[in-house]
Formats: structure tokens, C-alpha cells, sequence
């Protein structure tokens, strides 16, 4: 496959055969992105786990302490009594059956939905387009909840919901390109520990396999697990 010459030179600006700390591939990362935007900083973290097995089934949530630094689009589902927190809140879209039936035609264009638990099995019919795009409301990530106005502002603040995927890997973002480089080592550093505090008992041998961060259409950066703190 033809290189191009962008790549080469992000690619000569560090040693891809090497490991880094999380702060120096977060300054590597601003080095190399060479989008026009403001790039996502992403981390791919390969588990220890089988996903296939019920009590490995790694999930949760995050708080990055910096935030994403981008707008989270929010609806929420939710009774009339509801209606005002979640608008107080700074939710994007508040209401129940017109925005059931939107999504049941194919509307998607949001990033969080907060649902309260009565509503919930009005939503089951909604599986099949909100599950693959890992938009279905969960008790365990703190989205079916009656306090939501509190989890709109969490959500809106950086709180990242994540699950691992069939081959094991948690994917995620931790901020942009335009964050200082401690800051996105920060956030980095909070994904991990929680990860690690989130480790099954029934995982066996090495739990972190594998960490990589990477900014949009850049090179990815090995991390060296043992450098973390905390893990």
C-alpha cells in the first residue's frame, strides 16, 4: 500500500517500533495530526477478556476531568413532570412518543439519550438502530435514571460511557488535538485506571494487552502500559 507523504513525515517525527509514556505520545500526537480540524484524540485499549462470556463483559463509565471538547447532542425520554430539569439541564431535545417514532424512522442525530425507567419499554422496539450505535439508555452508565437533569450536566461535562467490543477492545475518545498535551494524558490517564478498577474476576493472565492512541487519519502511538500509574 503507497504510503503518502503527510504520513511519512508524522511517521519520521517518532520511533513506531517504541513505547511511550501517555504524556509523550499525547505531545507526539500534536505533533503528527496533520488534519485542518481539530482532530479527536482516540485511545484503543485491547483487554485480557472474552467478551463472549457474561462475567468478562468489560462496561462503564468514565469522567474525564477535561472534558471532550466537543458538543454532546442530548435527548432525553421522559414523562411531562420531567421536562423542565432535563430543558434546565441543557438537554438538546426533550420529549417521548414524537421522538420515539423520529428514531423508529431512522433519526440518530444525537450522541447520549437519557431515558427515565418508566419509559424504558417503549424504547425496546428501538433495539435494532440504537444498539449497534450504542445509543440504547443503561442503568450500568447512569442513563436510565430519574435525576436527569444531573446526568445531562454529567454527560455534557465528560462523562464517556464505553464497552468492549467482540474483540476485546475498548475505543474511545479522550479529547482533541487542541487540548495541552497534560490534559489529554489526564483524561487518557482517567480511562485507564477505571479499566483497570473495572477488571473481572474471571479474567485470567495480562488484563492490559495492548494500548495505542491515535488523532484523526494519523499514526497510532504505543503506550507503555508499565509507565501508568495506578494500574
Amino acid at each position: 500500500m503507497k504510503v503518502g507523504k503527510k504520513r511519512k513525515e508524522a511517521e519520521a517525527k517518532y520511533d513506531n517500533t517504541k513505547s511511550y509514556t501517555l504524556l509523550e505520545a499525547c505531545n507526539i500526537l500534536k505533533q503528527i495530526s496533520t488534519t485542518k480540524f481539530d482532530a479527536s484524540v482516540d485511545i484503543d485499549v485491547r483487554l485480557g477478556v472474552d467478551p463472549r462470556q457474561a462475567n468478562q463483559m468489560v462496561r462503564g463509565v468514565a469522567s474525564l476531568p477535561h472534558g471532550l471538547g466537543k458538543v454532546v447532542r442530548t435527548l432525553v425520554l421522559c414523562t411531562p413532570d420531567k421536562e423542565e430539569e432535563a430543558k434546565a439541564a441543557g438537554a438538546d431535545h426533550v420529549g417521548l412518543d414524537d421522538y420515539i417514532e423520529k428514531i423508529a424512522g431512522g433519526w440518530t442525530d444525537i450522541d447520549i439519550i437519557i431515558a427515565v425507567p418508566s419509559v424504558m419499554a417503549k424504547l425496546g422496539r428501538l433495539g435494532k438502530i440504537l444498539g449497534p450505535r450504542n445509543l440504547m439508555p443503561n442503568p450500568k452508565s447512569g442513563t436510565v435514571t430519574m435525576e436527569v437533569g444531573k446526568a445531562v450536566t454529567e454527560v455534557k461535562a465528560g462523562k464517556i460511557d464505553f464497552k468492549v467490543d467482540k474483540t476485546g477492545i475498548i475505543h474511545t475518545s479522550v479529547g482533541k488535538v487542541s487540548f495541552d498535551a497534560d490534559k489529554l494524558s489526564e483524561n487518557a490517564l482517567e480511562l485507564v485506571q477505571v479499566l483497570h478498577r473495572l477488571k473481572p474476576s474471571a479474567a485470567k493472565g495480562t488484563y492490559f494487552r495492548s494500548i495505542f492512541m491515535s488523532s484523526t487519519m494519523s499514526p497510532s502511538v504505543s503506550i507503555d502500559v508499565k509507565s501508568i500509574p495506578g494500574i
